[in-house]
């Protein structure tokens, strides 16, 4: 967004989208994509890794790679694009960079990139991911349950 005028912060927002999940560079995306041809408008599902992410309000786009044949392909998408018209995340892939440009020159499975586990909304947040109480008092009850097992049998009993 801009800082430099109201006005403009206002129209950007207007136009923002909040139906796109939360995805980041070296997810693996799946991207329904409205496409024209002879006159007749249909939807293309275009599925790669997401090598560039940039944020900017109404102005943000993201990057999605693919190997199609054994040729890359890369396509370019503004996040408020009417041709957008879902964005579904597929897995979340593991990687320490903001831009994988360097997955250009590799192929294979070089290329490849590791599944990423967990949740992006704790992560995003800063907040430390909680435990249910539901869970303590199972690990409590099972605890519990291998103590009693070891107090029943003798320790100088072998089977």
């Amino acid at each position: 967004m801009s800082n430099s005028c109201p006005t403009i912060e206002a129209i950007e927002r207007s136009y923002s989208r909040s139906d796109l999940p939360q995805f980041r560079s070296g997810d693996t995306v799946r991207v329904h994509a409205m496409i024209s041809e002879g006159g007749k408008d249909r939807v293309q599902i275009f599925e790669g890794v997401c090598i560039h992410r940039k944020k900017g309000g109404a102005r943000g786009s993201f990057t999605v790679r693919k190997v199609s044949h054994g040729v890359g392909v890369e396509r370019v998408w503004p996040e408020n694009s009417p041709r957008v018209v879902k964005v579904e995340l597929v897995s979340r892939g593991r990687v320490r960079r903001a831009k994988l440009y360097y997955l250009r020159d590799l192929s294979g499975n070089a290329a490849r990139i590791k599944e990423k586990l967990g949740d992006y909304a704790a992560l995003l947040s800063g907040s430390p991911v909680q435990v249910g109480e539901s869970d303590v008092q199972l690990a409590e009850g099972a605890l519990s349950e291998d103590a009693a097992s070891e107090d029943a049998a003798p320790k100088g009993a072998k089977d």
